[in-house]
């Protein structure tokens, strides 16, 4: 999954919900069930993710929405060998990166 955010050093939980192309609940709700997202939180109570958040967020959007594992199978998937699917994952998001490069590209020799 490819996600379109510049780079800065905190997202706000609006602008990651928009990435996802999820609602602001799940990624709440995300938060409560995987223990590895730990965003900060300002004085009034809003979430900060750091870019180290959006890797694990991508992380457990791919286990649950692409390859439809439960909640309880995410977090097993990721505990068992955690170095695999972060690999996959990656091998996965940099050949959808090549992807949209070529396919920019393509647009721009037309």
């Amino acid at each position: 999954m490819h996600i379109d955010l510049p780079e800065k050093r905190y997202y706000r939980i609006g602008e990651v919900a928009k990435a996802f192309g999820v609602n602001t609940s799940l990624i709440r709700f995300w938060e409560n069930e995987f223990t590895i997202l730990k965003p900060k939180k300002n004085k009034k109570g809003n979430r900060l993710f750091t870019p180290t958040d959006l890797q694990n967020l991508k992380l457990i959007h791919y286990l649950v929405k692409e390859k439809g594992y439960t909640l309880d199978g995410a977090r097993k998937k990721m505990k068992e060998n955690p170095e695999s699917v972060m690999d996959k994952h990656e091998i996965i998001s940099n050949l959808e990166n090549i992807k949209q490069e070529l396919i920019n590209i393509k647009k721009q020799l037309s």
